[in-house]
C-alpha cells in the first residue's frame, strides 16, 4: 500500500466518523457503486482524475447516481474520489473498505457480523463444488448471487448478506476466502478490536483462551477475538495468525 492510499484511507475513514448513524441500504448503495465504477473504465479514471477539483467531482457522482444512491452514499464516494490515491485499483478497494465498515455500523454492534464471515468461510472452505461456484471467473454475477442470497438469508444478519453479495460480484482477483477473511477484519477494525486466527489439534479449553488473549491484547494494544479453527492435521501445538503476523507453534 503507497502512502498516497495510506492518507486516502485516514480521509475517508474521517469521513465516514462523521457520517454517524445510516441504515443499511446506504451501504448496499456505495458497494453497488463501486462495482459500477470498478466495470467503467472511463468513469473510474474520471474519479481518481488527481487534476480534478472536489466540486467537479461532486458534480459527476451527482450525474451519474443522482438520487439512485442514500445521501451518505454520496457523501461517502465524493470524500473517496477526492482523495489521492495511489491507483484506481487502490480507489475501488478504498471504496469497498468504506462500504464494509457502513455495513457494519448499520448492523449494530449486537450483531456479531465478523463471526458470520468467517464462518461462512469455513463452510465454503469445506465445499469445493460450493468455493467453485462462487469463485470461479466464469461463473454469472447474478448466479453467485442468488447463491449467497439462498444460503445466508434464513439464518445471517442483512449486513453479512450485503457484504458477501458483493464481494462476489467484484471479487477483484482474490480467491473467496480471502476476500470474507479481509472483510471479517475490516468488520472488527471498525469496533475496535482485532481478530486473531487460532489453529489447534483439540479446542482450547476457557482458561487457556483468557490466556491466550491477555497475551495479544497487550501486544497488539486492543481488544482481541478468536476465530478458533480444529484442525485434524494437527498433531499439537498452536498457530496464531493476527493480521498479517503468524506464529507458528504447531506440529
Amino acid at each position: 500500500m503507497g502512502s498516497a492510499t495510506r492518507e486516502a484511507l485516514a480521509g475517508t475513514r474521517a469521513a465516514l466518523a462523521g457520517i454517524g448513524r445510516a441504515e443499511l441500504q446506504a451501504a448496499d448503495d456505495l458497494l453497488a457503486a463501486s462495482r459500477v465504477i470498478g466495470a467503467t473504465p472511463q468513469l473510474r479514471t474520471a474519479l481518481t482524475d488527481t487534476e480534478a477539483d472536489g466540486a467537479q467531482k461532486r458534480a459527476l457522482v451527482e450525474q451519474v447516481f443522482g438520487s439512485r444512491i442514500a445521501p451518505e452514499a454520496v457523501t461517502l464516494l465524493v470524500s473517496a474520489a477526492s482523495q489521492r490515491w495511489s491507483s484506481a485499483g487502490d480507489f475501488l478497494a478504498g471504496l469497498e473498505d468504506l462500504g464494509i465498515r457502513l455495513a457494519s455500523i448499520a448492523a449494530g454492534d449486537g450483531v456479531a457480523l465478523d463471526a458470520e464471515l468467517f464462518d461462512f468461510e469455513r463452510t465454503v472452505a469445506g465445499d469445493d463444488e460450493l468455493e467453485l461456484a462462487l469463485g470461479s471467473k466464469l461463473g454469472a454475477p447474478a448466479a453467485k448471487t442468488t447463491l449467497v442470497e439462498r444460503l445466508l438469508s434464513p439464518n445471517a444478519a442483512p449486513a453479512t448478506v450485503v457484504i458477501v453479495r458483493h464481494l462476489v460480484q467484484q471479487p477483484r482477483g482474490r480467491r473467496i476466502g480471502q476476500m470474507l477473511r479481509e472483510a471479517a477484519q475490516v468488520v472488527a477494525d471498525q469496533r475496535g478490536f482485532d481478530v486473531a486466527t487460532i489453529t489447534t489439534a483439540v479446542p482450547l479449553t476457557t482458561d487457556q483462551l483468557a490466556r491466550l488473549e491477555r497475551s495479544l491484547a497487550a501486544t497488539a494494544g486492543r481488544s482481541i477475538r478468536f476465530d478458533t479453527i480444529v484442525d485434524p492435521a494437527v498433531l499439537g501445538g498452536v498457530r496464531i495468525q493476527l493480521g498479517d503476523d503468524v506464529i507458528d507453534g504447531s506440529v
